[in-house]
């Protein structure tokens, strides 16, 4: 038995599959997906009366995999989405246009994408895929000419953006682009164990170190450190470690998903007596009022929260 988990776990770890998220996060990203390129679709005949490839860029699929299955990417933000796209259309056209060779021209209008993406610091995986249709998309594309950057390009990600904003939004534990989120896993500055171990200017260093490109910034790789380390060393809250105007959350995904802030307290002799009372600000339950002890408060809460605008 040991030597067939051993088998699995290894065989996970070679395909590279990950931890799973929870049911209403998947179905959270596959409606988002939906909608997105529902919009791009109905919006884009509105304006183009266009229809088929001269429509809809296939690439935008993938980027709504990323804008809506990965909300808080670093390769999902906005500037790597516009720009992205963007640059990698017009390189995908100037090659169409300019080397007559069809396999040449695929190949370098993906590898200039790429390294135009780097260098502009927009990294945006389906952004290659757009430089490409735009070498092999056929005649209906390469009548386009430039008009290929504007439309259907540049419109279908203004489309895609425009509706990631406003879907994300709707659901309190996901927002995009990600600065847009109310509250963050660690203070800003502060002087715990795991933010002395792990400096952002450290972990920068680091990612230059291994040179390679990771869906993550310093920021969320500081949050994910000092997490790990809070769950080592604290995994759950004591009674007293529930302060008055603090923020806390139960970690949970998808629906269940909550913050509440601590608004008032009424302490007793005997500290099981301890109660507070708590206003959910993000999430279930949003704007409802209610009080319990301060160690049914503990047990509910898996970490503090620090507003990121206050």
């Amino acid at each position: 038995m040991r030597l067939m988990n051993d088998l699995l776990s290894k065989t996970k770890q070679i395909l590279g599959i990950e931890n799973s998220v929870s049911s209403a996060e998947k179905l959270t990203s596959a409606l988002g997906g939906f909608v997105g390129i529902f919009m791009i679709s109905w919006i884009s005949f509105q304006f183009t009366g266009a229809s088929g490839s001269a429509l809809i860029v296939p690439s935008m699929g993938a980027s709504a995999v990323l804008v809506f299955a990965v909300p808080h990417g670093k390769l999902s933000q906005p500037w790597a989405l516009l720009g992205g796209q963007t640059i990698s259309a017009f390189i995908g056209v100037s090659c169409a246009l300019l080397v007559p060779n069809l396999f040449l021209a695929s190949g370098l209008a993906v590898g200039l994408a790429i390294g135009c993406m780097h260098i502009l610091r927009c990294i945006h995986p389906p952004g290659g895929a757009t430089a490409l249709a735009a070498v092999i998309g056929g005649t209906q594309i390469h009548s386009l000419g430039y008009e290929y950057v504007v439309t259907p390009v540049f419109l279908n990600t203004c489309i895609i953006f425009t509706t990631a904003v406003i879907f994300n939004y709707v659901f309190p534990w996901r927002r995009y682009p990600a600065s847009l989120m109310r509250f963050a896993d660690t203070p800003v500055a502060g002087d715990s164990k795991a933010s002395r171990y792990f400096d952002k200017t450290h972990i920068e260093r680091a990612l230059s170190d291994i040179d390679l490109v990771v869906d993550l910034d310093a920021d969320n790789l500081q949050q994910i450190f000092t997490l790990a380390l809070e769950h080592a060393e604290t995994p759950t809250f004591s009674p007293g470690q529930i302060v008055l105007g603090h923020y806390y959350t139960n970690s949970k995904h998808g629906a269940e998903w909550s913050v509440r802030q601590i608004i008032d307290e009424s302490r007793s002799d005997d500290p099981q007596k301890d109660m507070v009372i708590y206003r959910v600000v993000e999430g279930q339950g949003f704007k409802n009022a209610d009080s319990c002890t301060r160690t049914e408060f503990a047990h509910w809460a898996v970490r503090e929260l620090f507003p990121v605008h206050p």
